[in-house]
């Protein structure tokens, strides 16, 4: 295969936490960040942190094939990020092969499940590989580039798993058990820090 982008969608405003969820802190690191070294530590380039609501302050991106994008519409919903990250994305590099779109608030993913998303992708040759939890389908997903279009056609709140669900024929799933695992809360939050204790 040729070369898999990233993109990190983190642009949104965590109103249900009351505070920036990307800069909670997990394992020592802000949750964008953790995010980022897992991206980085993949084959995976170019990589695009897609930032709207808020600022922050990310570990060194002047590698090159990492960047920051602002999403100035983010209130929009989630979809106007993945338009916006894939235009880039095609821009930066137009002959990449597909991408994988990830959220910062996952805290469990890992290069090693980013790297079964490819693997599952040469075995299968299916163009869409999600993540299995809960009894449901979500991300991390790769999508191959023959469905860029149809990410580029979403709008408003609806994100990938909207083209997940419509194509299931096409999808190959990885297990995730840990994906049920995100942070939306106060009580998320909590759980998450107990959980990792223990």
């Amino acid at each position: 295969m040729n070369s898999i982008g990233i993109i990190i969608l983190a642009a949104g405003a965590s109103t249900r936490l009351g505070e920036p969820k990307q800069n909670l802190l997990f394992r020592g690191k802000s949750l964008l960040n953790h995010a980022l070294t897992v991206a980085k530590t993949t084959d995976c380039t170019p990589i695009f942190i897609v930032t709207g609501a808020h600022t922050f302050e990310t570990d060194d991106v002047s590698d090159s094939g990492v960047f920051v994008v602002q999403n100035p519409d983010w209130q929009k919903g989630i979809a106007s990020s993945i338009n916006l990250s894939v235009s880039y994305l095609q821009q930066k590099a137009p002959n990449i092969s597909g991408v994988i779109l990830m959220v910062c608030d996952q805290p469990y993913v890992t290069s090693t499940l980013l790297h079964r998303l490819i693997a599952e992708r040469i075995k299968t040759n299916k163009p869409i590989i999600a993540c299995s939890y809960q009894d449901t389908l979500g991300t991390p997903v790769l999508f191959d580039k023959r469905y860029f279009d149809v990410l580029h056609a979403l709008e408003g709140d609806e994100g990938a798993k909207k083209i997940i669900l419509k194509n299931l024929e096409e999808v190959a799933s990885i297990s995730f058990d840990l994906g049920s695992i995100d942070i939306d809360t106060k009580d998320d939050y909590k759980q998450l820090l107990a959980l990792d204790k223990s």
